[in-house]
């Protein structure tokens, strides 16, 4: 049994990161200017030669080494360790409390709402003493 370690697979590397950033196979191929079907066969490929990684890895906004070592496993690890809601250390990046305060906030909308009622009422007060006038006139 062998200990060495295996080669990446480089196109799935790139995969992943593609998936990772929520870009499509697509959006890749306009940013590398290729068709989306050289794309699929980058992704399938073992090997990718230099300036397609570099061009790949600068569309992607990482560097050429981020996709020659990417694992998925530091990746998992990172959020594994990163996001953990259980633990109350600090370490958790969730924020669940209000970053603003709800009275204030229908304090806000009431005034807004109390200055267009203004306003309508003195626009409607306006129309009628234009159509009392204009009916003065045909008199």
């Amino acid at each position: 049994m062998s200990t060495a370690p295996k080669p990446r697979h480089i196109g799935r590397n790139i995969s992943r990161i593609r998936e990772l950033r929520d870009m499509k196979q697509e959006a890749l191929a306009i940013a590398i200017g290729v068709s989306q079907q050289t794309v699929s066969s980058i992704e399938g490929s073992e090997n990718v030669d230099d300036e397609k990684l570099k061009a790949i890895a600068e569309a992607l906004g990482v560097t050429s080494d981020v996709i020659k070592n990417f694992s998925e496993d530091a990746v998992f690890n990172i959020i594994g360790n990163t996001f953990d809601i259980d633990n109350n250390n600090g370490s958790s990046v969730i924020s669940y409390g209000c970053t603003f305060n709800p009275f204030d906030k229908m304090l806000e909308a009431y005034e807004e709402n109390k200055k267009l009622y203004e306003r309508l009422v003195e626009a409607e007060k306006e129309k009628v003493a234009f159509l009392e006038k204009l009916l003065s006139e045909k008199k």
